[in-house]
């Protein structure tokens, strides 16, 4: 059986358009944080994406990725503050479209997955700093080791997912930290410390 995914693509457009203007609270992604309904949310696995940056060797930026994420997020857009998350990331699914690089990553020498095998964050504290954005203060625990981080989350849209429905709210989130902090020191300076971190994190309510 043939998929074409070109007139799928068109048929959800056309739908949205024949809605009206009305469409996007109800159904399509809706970029105004105002319409954003409250609840339990757990996160979208398939859609979500991990990325992280690091000076190669001061000549590139070396990328890689995590998947298979799971989480949960507790939302109150009416009172921020009450809001809360917690995301858990299989170390031995990072990827940087390089086996042997992957292969390295996955060793004691580097995020040790074996001994080490996720990585978790907890929110203690979230914080408004915009209509659409929130500084989410919480404890990361990477390769053994638990400190602070601070996310920079900016909401994206919300609505009805139009292939299976689901109210789905979606974030961008920025981040950074100095692996060393974490006991992963490996060619530092030469491989960078400071890592960025960009995450893309849509979320179904339950």
């Amino acid at each position: 059986m043939q998929i074409n995914l070109k007139a799928g693509a068109t048929a959800i457009v056309a739908a949205a358009i024949l809605a009206g203007p009305g469409a996007n609270a109800q159904g399509m992604a809706n970029p105004d944080p105002s319409v954003v309904q409250g609840g339990s949310y757990k996160l979208e696995t398939r859609h979500a994406r991990i990325v992280f940056a690091t000076s190669h060797m001061g000549f590139s930026t070396w990328y890689g990725d995590f998947s298979g994420a799971t989480g949960s997020l507790t939302l109150d857009p009416k009172s921020p503050a009450a809001s809360s998350l917690q995301i858990s990331i299989p170390v031995a699914s990072v990827s940087t479209t390089n086996s042997t690089l992957d292969d390295e990553l996955k060793s004691a020498q580097w995020f040790d997955a074996t001994q080490f095998p996720t990585i978790t964050f907890k929110s203690t504290k979230v914080t408004q700093t915009g209509p659409g954005s929130a500084q989410v203060t919480g404890d990361l625990t990477f390769h053994g080791v638990t400190r602070p981080m601070t996310l920079e989350a900016r909401f994206k849209a919300a609505g009805a997912n139009p292939m299976n429905k689901a109210y789905t709210v979606g974030f961008e989130v920025k981040a950074s930290l100095k692996r060393s902090d974490f006991g992963v020191k490996t060619y530092v300076p030469v491989i960078g410390d400071d890592v960025d971190l960009m995450i893309s994190a849509p979320f179904e309510k339950q």
